[in-house]
């Protein structure tokens, strides 16, 4: 099963510890987690209630139809879940997701050519005002 929840900008402080939650349910019912993501906050494609941001999780699970059916109400009677989506899937995937990825990849980044571009732009704008 693939589970991926968003939660209210303003309650993204809770978020270790809805996750450690779910985690517990999950494990304590004989599930496994097989990918655990916490993609931070992100912008929304569309406003959901006046909300432009929201904090993304993605957790892929191998759980039995009853704590599947638990998990699903704990994200429908949470208050700061505004989206959530649960699906099935027909193996465990265990890869690191596209996002995470983008993410590994900006951090191996030389930062070094990051504050030199800076620099570059810096001396551009300082031509172009005199």
């Amino acid at each position: 099963m693939k589970s991926f929840f968003l939660v209210h900008p303003d309650q993204s402080e809770q978020v270790p510890a809805m996750i450690e939650r779910y985690q517990t349910l999950i494990t304590s019912k004989k599930g496994k987690i097989h990918r655990l993501e916490d993609w931070g906050r992100r912008p929304l494609a569309y406003p959901i209630n006046k909300v432009m941001k929201a904090h993304y999780v993605l957790m892929n699970i191998e759980a039995d139809q009853s704590t599947i059916h638990e998990l699903k109400d704990n994200f429908r009677y949470n208050d700061a879940v505004i989206r959530n989506l649960v699906m099935r899937t027909d193996k465990a995937i265990t890869s690191p997701s596209p996002i995470i990825k983008e993410k590994e990849y900006r951090s191996d980044a030389d930062p070094s050519a990051d504050n030199e571009a800076k620099r570059i732009r810096k001396e551009e704008l300082m031509q172009e005002q005199a």
